[in-house]
């Protein structure tokens, strides 16, 4: 006999495990196991949660992914990123590719539609899982970096991202690999209008770096004291840890933010692991 489990408990541990197994077949059977629920039951509790059927997320788990890998692993072949996707051929993937977001696999990697993308994943459980933070206090210490700045809408930040990946391969003066980084808004997104969002995306430099032609500029991070707390998985879940950062952490600390703003170390990147094994780092200045 399977443990009753609260339904919507059931349905995140279920998504986690699809995050963390995409590239395993994946049966309605067993993933009802893993919700230990029924398999009549896991799949209603699942819609009602998702409002899609659990082939579909799987799909768009896998589809989500390969997009990332289009767009900033360049050098992958799009039949490699097809077959790590579960398709058979180029042909089956471009066909599923272009029905989910309207365009060919490699339409999307010359010219990607972030706002059209980020449409097709406005799906979210019912409410958001308990945040449980470790945070630590220390001086973050002064920081060359080069930047891009995105201006305008928080779904596109993707298309400037891209941008500074292409400096960064180009110039090779902040390696991806061996360089920190950075990215730091000018505050949130969902409390101004898009036009006022701006977002710089950064990367730790040893020296200045000269005029491009990718609009990217030199800066540093000053040394300031925060705090910090590690997030864990998709950055369009940042705001959960934020948020608890704010009403949870300054409860009872004789605390108060400074004036610089909230920014995030990227520890790892979208297109280096999978959406649920990304790190990052919040550092909240304070005074």
């Amino acid at each position: 006999m399977k443990n009753k489990v609260a339904p919507h408990r059931s349905i995140q541990r279920v998504c986690d495990y699809i995050a963390q197994n995409l590239d395993i077949p994946m049966s309605i059977e067993h993933l009802s196991d893993v919700a230990a629920l029924s398999k009549y039951h896991f799949h209603r509790l699942f819609v009602a949660n998702m409002h899609i059927t659990v082939s579909k997320y799987i799909l768009l788990a896998r589809l989500k992914r390969a997009s990332f890998e289009l767009v900033f692993e360049t050098d992958k072949k799009i039949l490699d990123i097809a077959i790590k996707a579960g398709f058979d051929s180029a042909e089956a993937f471009s066909r599923a590719f272009k029905r989910t977001f309207n365009q060919t696999p490699s339409g999307f990697r010359s010219a990607p539609k972030w706002p059209q993308w980020h449409a097709v994943f406005e799906f979210t459980l019912a409410s958001n899982p308990l945040v449980l933070l470790d945070v630590t206090v220390d001086v973050f210490p002064k920081t060359m970096i080069a930047f891009i700045e995105h201006r305008g809408a928080a779904d596109r930040v993707y298309e400037t991202a891209g941008q500074f990946v292409s400096w960064r391969k180009a110039s090779g003066l902040s390696p991806i690999h061996s360089s920190k980084t950075f990215g730091i808004p000018n505050g949130d997104p969902n409390t101004m209008i898009p036009e006022a969002f701006r977002f710089k995306i950064c990367g730790s430099v040893c020296k200045s770096i000269p005029n491009n032609a990718f609009s990217v500029h030199n800066a540093e991070i000053p040394e300031m004291r925060c705090a910090k707390v590690r997030h864990r998985g998709s950055h369009e879940a940042l705001d959960n840890t934020i948020n608890a950062f704010y009403q949870q952490w300054f409860v009872d600390r004789d605390e108060q933010p400074a004036e610089h703003p909230c920014f995030f170390q990227y520890i790892n990147l979208i297109h280096e692991v999978d959406e649920c094994d990304l790190l990052t780092d919040i550092f909240l200045p304070l005074r």
